[in-house]
């Protein structure tokens, strides 16, 4: 099923531009990325995003038992999902 992706709050693109800047989400990053969370958790009318940081309900619930590798696959989709292709 297809989703409408909610737009990416000028927050969220902040600390993307930071986590991209800081090469976090390299695969061979030595440090794990920050959460996502830009503080306005609150889900979409379909009940699937994050409107503030784009993670889906599944992706809530891992990120924190999740390892740095999966955390950064996390922001690889979340990256996607800011930039969505047209």
């Amino acid at each position: 099923m297809s989703y409408v992706i909610p737009p990416a709050s000028k927050a969220l693109l902040r600390k993307l531009r930071t986590v991209e800047l800081d090469r976090l989400l390299a695969p061979d990053a030595t440090v794990a990325p920050p959460s996502p969370c830009v503080s306005v958790c609150r889900m979409d009318t379909a009940r699937h995003y994050c409107e503030g940081c784009l993670r889906t309900l599944e992706e809530l619930r891992a990120w924190g038992s999740s390892d740095a590798s999966a955390q950064r696959q996390i922001w690889l989709k979340i990256k996607e999902r800011c930039y969505p292709t047209v």
